[in-house]
């Protein structure tokens, strides 16, 4: 784990269209200072810049993505930022720490329905480091919360006594679905893991649910070039979006990393999920927050070490 914050070394483009709305847009990366944190901005109607910050009180509920709302009097434009989770789990896998991003529309870019374009994009940019330490948000207890329906549930865990720092996830899945099943996958979040087996991962979804979804006006944008889709018999319509067997579970870990990431600080210790989605993940996440007992913020010390 990283000792100082680091930014881009140069600005990025990628252009798309969002998955909900179809239409087109573009985000572009930027460098920024220490202490700047992960910061989205659009313009407003009078073309003022209107800022959102990504962080967890910016953040509404929502299960099929992750939404950041505008601060302070622009609040009233109404203006949003959505499906961050797939840049934010970029971002966070890649340790960068100050970013701003302008985005051209209310969606930032499905791309292939996953983080590997970013992850290619963040690459190409390269990644400074910088003068001032990094802040990480180490658990000292644990906090859990249950989803509303159902078996589901999230939380954050300490490390055990002694043990190194590190970020570590346990994401498992069960569905009826003949294809996806139940999946689990534990690791650490390192930029070579997240490369190697998590940021190819696409969002999946079933057609069924997609046909409601376009009715309402959403998944304009979902189809089978970013999206694995999965038929009325539980079996995949489009396998060569599929990069693994367990290509599922490791996108909603994909998901669980973009999340947490909202935070505001890498966080030392073990958020599990079991059933888990944006809306369960953001719920702990503003826990784990609301419980200032739960959690510590610290500096590595050069040699790494809490």
């Amino acid at each position: 784990m990283q000792v100082f914050q680091t930014t881009l070394k140069r600005s990025i483009r990628l252009e798309g269209i969002g998955v909900h709305s179809g239409a087109a847009t573009v985000v572009t990366l930027h460098p920024a200072p220490v202490n700047h944190g992960i910061i989205f901005a659009r313009y407003d109607r009078q073309g003022r810049p209107v800022h959102f910050p990504a962080l967890s009180r910016y953040s509404r509920p929502a299960d099929l993505c992750t939404v950041l709302t505008a601060e302070g009097e622009q609040k009233g434009e109404g203006l949003r930022v959505e499906t961050i989770e797939h840049i934010m789990a970029a971002l966070s896998a890649c340790g960068l720490d100050n970013v701003l991003a302008e985005v051209s529309a209310g969606e930032v870019p499905i791309l292939d329905g996953s983080a590997a374009p970013y992850m290619a994009a963040l690459a190409a940019a390269g990644i400074e480091e910088q003068s001032a330490k990094r802040h990480y948000l180490r658990i000292i207890r644990p906090v859990a919360v249950k989803a509303e329906r159902g078996a589901g549930f999230a939380e954050f865990c300490p490390l055990g006594f002694g043990a190194a720092p590190a970020q570590l996830f346990a994401v498992e899945i069960d569905f009826a679905a003949k294809a996806i099943g139940r999946q689990k996958l534990e690791f650490a979040l390192t930029p070579r893991y997240f490369t190697d087996n998590l940021a190819a991962a696409r969002t999946f979804g079933f057609l069924a649910e997609a046909e409601k979804l376009r009715a309402l006006g959403l998944a304009q944008g979902a189809d089978e070039e970013n999206s694995v889709v999965i038929d009325a018999n539980g079996a995949v319509m489009n396998p060569q979006a599929l990069t693994a067997p367990d290509a599922f579970v490791r996108h909603k870990a994909l998901d669980a990393v973009g999340d947490t990431a909202l935070l505001g600080h890498p966080f030392i210790g073990l958020f599990r999920s079991y059933l888990g989605g944006h809306r369960l993940n953001s719920a702990a996440v503003k826990a784990l927050l609301a419980d200032k007992t739960a959690y510590e913020i610290i500096e590595l010390t050069e040699n790494r070490q809490a």
